[in-house]
Parts: C-alpha cells; sequence; structure tokens
C-alpha cells in the first residue's frame, strides 16, 4: 500500500489453512513465521517506482518499499549491496530476473526474507513509519509489514491477522 494512504487493521481472527486456494500453494503459518511456499516460482518481470517490485510465476507479487538488503553467498565472501527503491537504486536487483524462489519467508516481526537459486539472500527489515514491504498472491492472499515492525496477513476471506 503506498505510503500514507490508509492503514491495515488487524482483527486478530485466525485465518484457515488453504482458504480459498489448493494446499500446495497456500501459505503456512508458524508461530514466529509464515512460509510462503513460493519455492520454484521464478521472477518474471521487475519494475521499479517507489517500489521495487518482483513479479513471479503464478501471479505472485513482491513490493518493496524500504531499503533491501541484497547478499550472494555468505556475507565473509561477497559483501551485501543495499537497495533504494524510493530513489530508484535498484539496479543489483536485475540479477534476480529469471532466478527462482527457494524459500520466502515473511516474519512476525516485519521482516521478508526470500532465497534464490542463484545464491541471492533478499532481505527486508519493517520500517518504523511506513509498510515496508508486502506480498500479494492468487485467491486474496496479502502480507504486509506494518509500520513499527508487525505483520498483517489477510486471506481471500478478506479476515486478518497479525
Amino acid at each position: 500500500m503506498p505510503r500514507g494512504i490508509g492503514n491495515p487493521v488487524a482483527l486478530g481472527c485466525r485465518i484457515s489453512q488453504g482458504a480459498g486456494v489448493n494446499a500446495e500453494e497456500s501459505p503456512v503459518e508458524h508461530e514466529n513465521r509464515w512460509i510462503l511456499n513460493l519455492r520454484g516460482m521464478s521472477v518474471t518481470k521487475i519494475s521499479v517506482d517507489f517500489r521495487l517490485v518482483l513479479a513471479l510465476d503464478s501471479d505472485w507479487e513482491v513490493a518493496l518499499e524500504a531499503p533491501v538488503n541484497l547478499s550472494h553467498g555468505t556475507a565473509h565472501v561477497d559483501p551485501s549491496v543495499i537497495l533504494k527503491p524510493e530513489s530508484q537504486d535498484v539496479a543489483a536487483a536485475l540479477t534476480l530476473f529469471g532466478a527462482k524462489v527457494l524459500s520466502a519467508v515473511a516474519f512476525r516481526s516485519g521482516t521478508l526474507r526470500l532465497v534464490f537459486d542463484t545464491g541471492h539472500h533478499l532481505t527486508c527489515s519493517s520500517d518504523m513509519s511506513f509498510e515496508a514491504w508486502q506480498v500479494t498472491g492468487p485467491a486474496g492472499w496479502r502480507f504486509a509489514s506494518l509500520p513499527g515492525g508487525d505483520l498483517a496477513v489477510w486471506s481471500g476471506s478478506g479476515t486478518s491477522e497479525s
């Protein structure tokens, strides 16, 4: 959601597994995180405005507004690059085009971590003032990092949980 437009409301409802999508595509809730089940999906499009947007197979999209840490391999071998979507300083993200997701995790702390088959790791932490990132998918799934460090989750049923 663009900065300053609306505030998501966490309703404290439980989201049933598989609400509106089949089991292999449904995100899975754990105690401190959601596994987004994007494994094997490729980055099919990269776009930039005030956000860095990665379009994936199966109608999933990752939109990043806050600075993003992009690393490759271990930090000791190859230090990370900070991508800054707001100023369009995201050229290093082009290496993700065509990459397949190995792991996608949305933590309740508001941090998003993606790991790709190219060895790249993308991490976006929460921001104090705005939604740092959001991931949207089929059947109404939406995950958003809330200002100050929390996670909101919506399913196709319209329920929300943080």
